[in-house]
């Protein structure tokens, strides 16, 4: 008898942009420059929380850790840096 694959638990997160194609329609060149800079920050808190990044096309991303608690550390710590850099404009709410 063959030996089975071994197997590997991992804890995964996916996230996405909330109104990225409205976004788009309001200003393509904008909404990428700040998709790429969001994308580099959120791989760095990744990878600062022991995952990886894995995945994504899009306004998407999926990330792999090892630990649920890594999981829910990094989903936090990522929600914390978007809600520090996002500036909303208090008449309109975008």
């Amino acid at each position: 008898m063959v030996d089975p694959a071994p197997r590997k638990l991992a804890a995964i997160l996916a996230a996405d942009v909330a109104g990225y194609s409205r976004l788009m329609g309001q200003d393509e060149e904008a909404t990428v420059r700040t998709l790429s800079a969001y994308r580099a920050a959120i791989g760095d808190v990744v990878v600062a929380h022991e995952g990886r990044v894995f995945g994504g096309t899009g306004d998407s991303m999926v990330a792999e850790f090892s630990s649920p608690v890594q999981v829910v550390r990094a989903a936090l710590a990522i929600q914390e840096h978007v809600a520090t850099q996002t500036k909303i404009c208090p008449k309109t709410g975008a």
